[in-house]
């Protein structure tokens, strides 16, 4: 709408003009319609218009700001316009205005104006942070990214953007929107810059250097005659962002820089806007061997979104090699890091900080009441309650699902090929029930997962798979320039043709060779210290890592041994249990591993392992644990596991698998029968406790692995059994058939027939329902006839149920009958409740194949009441179905 007073552009809608105040357009004071300034009365209703105009308004006022000013512009365009139709550039030039406008929004930048192909925008103006500077370098490095991929992406490989930073005081208007809110020389000189840089390069002047050089690795650009600027101006290269925002989290030894995947990383930053911006969950799935860079492309996403403006919700857990995974420990790591509970943290401190958590985003008193204990005994808080695998899983997904009501939620797995079957059934449930929310799951594993669950992802929209293959030629020069720059042309290729394309192998053979002294940093570049002749860089990763450590000192080298049993990740305690060494001796030599890059510290507040030292690679540990020998693993293992009894009895899958270590070490050892009771003891609560967090597959795990420690036939079978039951509750009837059966033939064999046909019960539940009715019923009643000689009691009740049911099933309505009221007696008269509804069940599958379907209903809905009553879950979802299944 124009202005007829000054001729100004009004949006659509306005009453007045923005610039002088004229009236375009009046309101009626009765119905609210919008007529011309020149009515006098309303066109719909009729009633008087007042024709006064406010005062028309002043001019906006302009502030001295410190802001940050970035240009971008496109190299190569002009020629590539000349050479394409005119809708082909249009819309070529229409994209690359959609991806500054979002890079720019995403790191909180406000556009300017665009000139042709030159963007403009400003950072602390209307508001300002303290983070301006470093996310204007941050976006500029962004940009010129994303066109060099776009120019791929269209056929125009020599499409290049190049950008300018410049940080000082401008005339800021306030109030403006877009075009003319900045002024002053800061603009023009920025201008200045970015035609300065070269194409695909972002220089930035002094003041921001200073403002961001935590975080962002600078070179020196040389120094430039800027028009309208007296002498000449130095100027910097913005290479990489190297930490979290501010600084954080920044690694102070040699870090080699990211190359070779930026496509992945583009990618993943795309899939996770997608998830926020459509509110929905989203799993990406990122594979690759040992070495290939996957840990690499998690920490430059979270560097990424660390430093925009939007507020994500942070998660990283880690899956732990002992034992095959201990159930659910990456996942109880995320909530600890949610919660910031720290690793000596006793139990009254964690709840207090979980309780403080879930206040927070947890608002309904129902919900809070329903998450708040299930959340607890995940972090080993809570008595070992039973609690059914399905409440588990919505009470830990409804707690993520509150998260992400506020900001969007990442999880991030490492080390998923060690996750426990639970585990990866949780997420692949997570993404099922939540796939409305803002969720994005990030998994890094080796190939091992995809031999484990060759399924994994299969089948879901929300999914999207990433396998790392090795690095071009191109990328790998790139890296170790980066990484040691200067290193003389011969060195670098024998490097790269050991390395085969894996950035670890490059990585690992440059820090041996400046671990030994052999490589030596002269100024900005790299020497060698004297004539290389021959480089003793192993034909495996395995024999690399080895000689690195033999090259370090004896006591260091004791340490990382030390480490290595402890796992990937410990803390000076527990290295002080095994070593034996001080606190103060041991500090200095982890000083020295660290800044020799062979451990790390997790200096992340926010995780739980605050604190602790972890290798940096885990096949640096799995080297250093190889070269140890048999009597001193076994020794380091049992201190291992005395120290954790005695600190925590959370992980108690770790401890029994020290013992089990410990014990297959040296079986012929003295104590080694003591030993290995320890361990069957720990792997049968370890069995225990996984079966408490509906972890049926684990807990069967663990009984098995007791059942092969134990000598006895008796202990063994008992322990078979329960390894079978946990296999039934996993729905894997065929392997829970075969381990019934061994544990039903060690027992007769050793002529304890009774144990035996309590045994066969379960088993001949078993081969019933996998369709092998008449064994089922023939070694059901070998049972009966052993166990009916007994004084009755619940076994017998149960025994008889089961019976009856399958003579149900065979059509034998009579035995049936006379079965299930055997079950009736006992169950009643000794109020045992699950036997109780089972031989009610029974009863009313006999009178409804009588054909006295009244009869039958009130059997089965009295005992559905009983069943509710006395909590029996698995009895209620049995009489449900077949109450539904009657009514037709």
């Amino acid at each position: 709408m124009v202005c007829p007073a000054c001729s100004t552009e009004n949006r659509p809608g306005r009453k007045f003009c923005s610039r002088c105040g004229s009236p375009l357009a009046l309101a009626c004071p009765s119905c609210g319609a919008v007529n011309d300034p020149d009515d006098a009365f309303c066109g719909d209703c009729g009633s008087p218009l007042s024709v006064d105009a406010p005062a028309p308004r002043e001019a906006p006022a302009a502030e001295r700001r410190l802001v940050s000013v970035l240009f971008a512009d496109l190299v190569g365009f002009t020629a590539l316009s000349e050479t394409r139709d005119a809708e082909e550039v249009r819309e070529l030039l229409s994209r690359y205005f959609d991806i500054c406008r979002r890079i720019i929004s995403v790191y909180g930048g406000t556009v300017e104006k665009f000139i042709g192909d030159a963007v403009m925008a400003v950072w602390g103006a209307p508001v300002a942070t303290e983070d301006d500077a470093e996310r204007a370098v941050r976006a500029a490095l962004d940009l010129v990214s994303a066109v060099t991929a776009l120019g791929a992406e269209v056929g125009a490989e020599e499409l290049r953007a190049r950008a300018g930073v410049l940080t000082g005081e401008a005339a800021v208007t306030l109030g403006a929107e877009g075009q003319g809110m900045v002024a002053g020389d800061l603009v023009n000189t920025a201008s200045r810059i970015q035609s300065s840089a070269t194409p695909g390069a972002v220089y930035v002047g002094e003041a921001t250097r200073r403002a961001t050089e935590d975080t962002v690795v600078f070179e020196d650009a040389g120094s430039f005659e800027l028009k309208g600027k007296e002498g000449l101006t130095r100027l910097w290269r913005a290479l990489r962002v190297v930490s979290g925002l501010r600084g954080s989290l920044k690694s102070h030894g040699l870090e080699a820089p990211f190359v070779g995947r930026d496509r992945e990383l583009r990618t993943i930053k795309d899939l996770f806007h997608t998830a926020a911006d459509e509110g929905k969950a989203r799993l990406l799935s990122v594979t690759g061997i040992a070495g290939i860079g996957k840990s690499r492309l998690g920490w430059e996403f979270y560097k990424y979104f660390d430093g925009i403006a939007e507020t994500i919700y942070w998660h990283r857990g880690r899956c732990l090699p002992y034992g095959e995974g201990v159930t659910y420990w990456a996942l109880a790591d995320m909530v600890r890091m949610r919660c910031r509970i720290a690793e000596d943290d006793d139990p009254a401190q964690g709840i207090d900080k979980l309780r403080a958590v879930l206040d927070e985003h947890v608002l309904d008193p129902e919900e809070r009441a329903f998450v708040e204990p299930r959340l607890a005994h995940l972090l080993g808080y809570a008595e070992q309650a039973e609690h059914e695998k399905h409440d588990l899983f919505a009470a830990w997904r409804l707690f993520f699902e509150r998260l992400t009501s506020v900001y969007p939620t990442v999880l991030a797995f490492e080390d998923l090929q060690w996750a426990d079957e639970s585990l990866l059934d949780f997420i692949e449930y997570l993404l099922d029930w939540s796939r409305d929310h803002p969720l994005f799951v990030v998994t890094l594993a080796r190939p091992e997962l995809l031999e484990r669950r060759p399924t994994w992802g299969a089948g879901r929209r929300n999914f999207t798979s990433m396998f790392l293959e090795p690095l071009a030629a191109e990328a790998m020069e790139e890296l170790l320039t980066g990484l040691v720059p200067g290193l003389p042309e011969d060195l670098r290729d024998r490097i790269l043709d050991r390395a085969e394309g894996v950035p670890l192998y490059a990585v690992e053979t440059v820090r041996m060779l400046l671990d030994r002294g052999l490589l030596i940093q002269d100024g900005p570049a790299y020497r060698p210290a004297g004539a290389i002749d021959s480089l003793e860089v192993p034909e495996t990763l395995h024999a690399l890592i080895a000689a690195r450590l033999d090259g370090l000192p004896t006591e260091e080298r004791r340490l990382l041994q030390d480490g290595s049993v402890l796992g990937k990740t410990f803390s000076r305690d527990g290295l002080a249990a095994l070593s034996g060494l001080t606190p103060d001796r041991i500090d200095d030599l982890l000083a020295s591993l660290v800044r020799k890059e062979v451990l790390g510290v997790q200096a992340d507040p926010r995780s739980p392992e605050h604190g602790q030292y972890g290798f940096l690679q885990d096949l640096v540990r799995h080297v250093a644990y190889e070269t140890l020998s048999r009597h001193a693993r076994r020794t380091r293992h049992l201190a291992a596991a005395d120290h954790l009894s005695t600190v925590s009895d959370e992980a108690i899958e770790v401890v029994a698998s020290h013992y089990v270590a410990a014990y297959e070490a040296a079986p012929d050892a003295e104590d080694a029968a003591e030993i290995k009771t320890k361990a069957c003891d720990a792997l049968v609560q370890a069995g225990k406790h996984a079966d408490s967090l509906a972890g049926a597959s684990e807990a069967r795990r663990y009984y098995e692995q007791a059942a092969r420690l134990v000598d006895g036939p008796h202990e063994r079978a008992l322990l078979l059994a329960e390894a079978g039951e946990m296999a039934g509750h996993a729905a894997d009837t065929e392997s829970a058939g075969l381990l019934l059966t061994e544990a039903v033939e060690l027992l007769e064999g050793i002529g304890d027939t009774h144990a035996a046909a309590r045994i066969s019960v379960r088993l001949g539940h078993y081969q019933l329902f996998s369709g092998r009715r008449d064994d089922a019923v023939a070694r059901l009643e070998r049972a009966f006839d052993v166990i009916s000689g007994d004084e009755p009691d619940e076994a017998l009740a149960q025994l008889s149920a089961e019976l009856s049911r399958a003579y149900w099933f065979s059509g034998d309505l009579e035995r049936s009958a006379e079965r299930a009221e055997l079950a009736l007696d006992i169950a009643e008269s000794q109020r045992l409740w699950k036997p109780l509804v089972q031989a009610l069940r029974a009863k009313g599958g006999v009178g409804m194949s009588r054909g006295h379907p009244e009869e039958a209903l009130a059997y089965m809905k009295h005992g559905l009441e009983i069943a509710r009553e006395h909590g029996l879950t698995e009895d209620i979802a049995n009489s449900c179905f077949i109450l539904y299944d009657s009514c037709f």
